[in-house]
């Protein structure tokens, strides 16, 4: 078990992470820290596999307090909180030159890390990050849809990602509402951005690829190349023929653009 102190507001917050439980570890190599996004852990979980078996990856995916059907302490209640706690992680696990993945509010965490104490950390990979206001370009209201509506936005083919959650058990449903309850708190009712982020990112001095796919409809393309164009030196990768979650519909193209652009910027 890790115990994390952080400082919030000035007041000690333990957060205890431990092996299997509050996060995962996978595989050997280059380091690798897997952010999920609104939908949960599980939105990730099959390309850390991908990323630790087809390469030489070290994959720890941590589970946002909340998520997932973790506890959430009171006094973690934003994206910056949630920085300080990997930040915090990647010390505690006492890792080198990470390459930091993070997907929607998991990109928006990352993006957040960059502009944190950066020592180790190597590379930043944003997957259709949210965070930043773009005019003419918001996020969608996710609150405000349906789960159908929610797959018509984020997929290039949203047929084969529908969730019924009238199909699911009582504990997974509650762990639905649990990931819905903490994507509020961390990422607010509708705005889904902070309105300082865009501007803050002209600090960002680590290498960054931000990866978006051409059918997102939560945060569209131009969202996208908003996002890339803040950052200094930032590229911008289209996936053709994917949406919001490329880690589910496309993983086998977006493995190269992760593992490259990590391999590219190691420090030797």
């Amino acid at each position: 078990m890790h115990t994390i102190d952080l400082d919030i507001a000035g007041t000690t917050t333990p957060v205890s992470y431990t092996e299997r439980g509050d996060y995962t570890e996978r595989g050997d190599g280059r380091p690798f820290l897997l952010l999920h996004g609104g939908g949960g852990p599980q939105t990730v979980t099959g390309f850390a596999d991908l990323l630790a078996a087809e390469r030489p990856a070290r994959v720890i995916t941590p589970i946002h307090p909340g998520f997932g059907g973790t506890a959430r302490p009171d006094a973690i209640t934003t994206i910056g909180h949630l920085a300080q706690l990997y930040i915090a992680l990647l010390d505690r696990l006492d890792l080198d030159d990470v390459t930091v993945v993070g997907n929607s509010i998991g990109g928006w965490i990352a993006a957040e890390m960059a502009l944190l104490d950066t020592a180790r950390i190597g590379s930043v990979a944003l997957i259709d990050a949210v965070g930043i206001e773009v005019p003419g370009h918001p996020v969608v209201d996710f609150f405000a849809l349906t789960f159908p509506e929610i797959a018509q936005r984020s997929y290039y083919e949203p047929g084969k990602f529908l969730i019924d959650p009238s199909t699911m058990t009582p504990q997974q449903q509650a762990v639905l509402a649990g990931n819905r309850v903490a994507l509020s708190v961390y990422a607010g009712d509708t705005s889904m951005m902070d309105s300082t982020l865009r501007d803050r990112l002209s600090a960002v001095a680590l290498p960054t690829r931000v990866i978006w796919g051409d059918h997102d409809r939560i945060a569209d393309p131009e969202y996208g190349r908003a996002f890339a164009d803040a950052i200094p030196n930032a590229e911008f990768v289209l996936l053709t023929e994917s949406g919001h979650l490329p880690q589910l519909e496309t993983p086998d193209r977006l493995l190269p653009e992760v593992w490259d652009f990590a391999d590219k910027h190691a420090r030797r």
